[in-house]
């Protein structure tokens, strides 16, 4: 082989392991003056917490009366739509009143024969008195014999007990005079109390029962109107805090409550937890709950539905933002900043309830613990080492960066 030909080749070789020498170098070199990543770091101190529970609910008035018929009969006028409010005492249904004026002029015409009998057993009486009292003093002048006295005196008796006989009578058809006039009345059917109309499944021509299953219509009184959730047996524990106190100092001590609505929008007057269910139901393992919202504007119906917001104010809580922490099966972490500006990952224990944005540590962390805000779960790993800002000053170092800058070169 030519000399020369083996000499260039080496002479390539070595300029190339020079080369890979040099870059690699280099790159050691950069690694090496890579500098620590600047991470927001907030420190932990204690801090008022304001959350919220909902349940969902569902809204009845404060009376949902079932009206109901006193007597049979058809419906003649219905004098009502469904929807209308109504004041107590006005006139609902109407029905069918030949037959009960009839019964009522019956039962007079009875009072009126009752009466003449008890006249005629008074009448009756006072001959039978005055013919005893004669017979008495004839008695008394030996006129007569006692056999004759004796015979008048039970002749008064007989009169009298016709007289009472008489009088029982007439007071039974007086009654009878009652219960027609009565039963007459209820063919009118009236509003027992203010309200609002329910459905009216009925109408003029229909047969009305005091049997029937479904009632003529329902009266809501939506004045006031009691929203009813439930809540778990965990959750009355947690209110009277383990039984230190009575579930009616829980009830007091409750703050007032939202009503959130269907559309999502919240009522706009607040409500208050009235009532507890004494009992707690074995199937859903739940208590019933009252909630009384004032309803001056009627926007609140019977039958409609929502859910109950109760707040939670804490005061002294640790609270971090959710984006602090991240989870390993099922067990949730934050990365502590230590002295020597290392991350260390430690588990925490938050509260259930969250707005969404911050949860509310129970333990795991104290007063004075630095945290992570950011780069958790993409930069961060445990034990990095990071410079670390103030994530109270982010957003005045982001406003006073100008604007439109290149971000600064890696």
């Amino acid at each position: 082989m030519n000399p020369n030909v083996i000499k260039t080749a080496s002479a390539l070789a070595f300029g190339a392991a020079m080369t890979l020498s040099v870059a690699s170098c280099g790159s050691k070199q950069e690694q090496q003056q890579m500098p620590d990543p600047q991470i927001a770091v907030m420190q932990v101190s204690p801090t008022s917490a304001h959350n919220s529970t909902e349940y969902p609910a569902i809204v009845k008035g404060k009376t949902d009366i079932e009206i109901r018929p006193q007597v049979s009969g058809f419906i003649t006028k219905v004098n009502v739509d469904e929807g209308q409010h109504v004041k107590k005492g006005q006139v609902l249904f109407t029905l069918d009143q030949v037959q009960y004026e009839a019964a009522v002029r019956q039962a007079q015409s009875q009072v009126a024969n009752a009466q003449a009998a008890v006249n005629s057993a008074k009448t009756r009486v006072s001959t039978a008195q005055m013919t005893a009292d004669t017979k008495r003093n004839l008695l008394n002048k030996n006129i007569i014999s006692q056999y004759e006295y004796q015979l008048a005196d039970n002749d008064l008796q007989t009169a009298k007990a016709a007289l009472a006989q008489a009088e029982a009578a007439l007071a039974q058809a007086q009654s009878q005079v009652t219960i027609a006039k009565k039963n007459l009345a209820y063919t009118v059917v009236t509003a027992p109390s203010d309200g609002v109309v329910g459905s009216i499944p009925n109408r003029e021509g229909s047969l009305a029962s005091p049997s029937s299953m479904e009632p003529l219509t329902t009266i809501s009184d939506n004045s006031d109107v009691y929203a009813y959730f439930s809540l778990t047996e965990k959750d009355l524990l947690d209110m009277t805090e383990g039984g230190q106190r009575s579930l009616a100092q829980a009830i007091e001590a409750m703050p007032e409550v939202t009503l959130r609505l269907a559309n999502g929008t919240e009522y706009p007057l607040k409500g208050k937890v009235a009532t507890v269910n004494g009992l707690i139901d074995t199937s859903t393992g739940a208590a019933s709950v009252r909630a009384l919202f004032p309803n001056p504007s009627g926007m609140l119906r019977s039958g409609s539905t929502g859910s109950i917001v109760i707040p939670v104010n804490q005061a002294d809580a640790m609270v971090i933002p959710q984006k602090a922490t991240f989870e390993v099966q099922d067990r949730r972490f934050v990365y502590l900043v230590n002295d020597s500006n290392k991350v260390v990952s430690q588990p925490i224990t938050v509260q259930e309830i969250s707005d969404g944005q911050n949860f509310v540590v129970t333990s795991g962390l104290k007063a004075g613990d630095r945290v992570a805000v950011e780069g958790v779960g993409s930069k961060l790993k445990d034990g990095m080492k990071i410079v670390p800002v103030d994530a109270a000053s982010q957003p005045q170092r982001a406003a006073a960066a100008p604007q439109g800058a290149a971000p600064a070169a890696k």
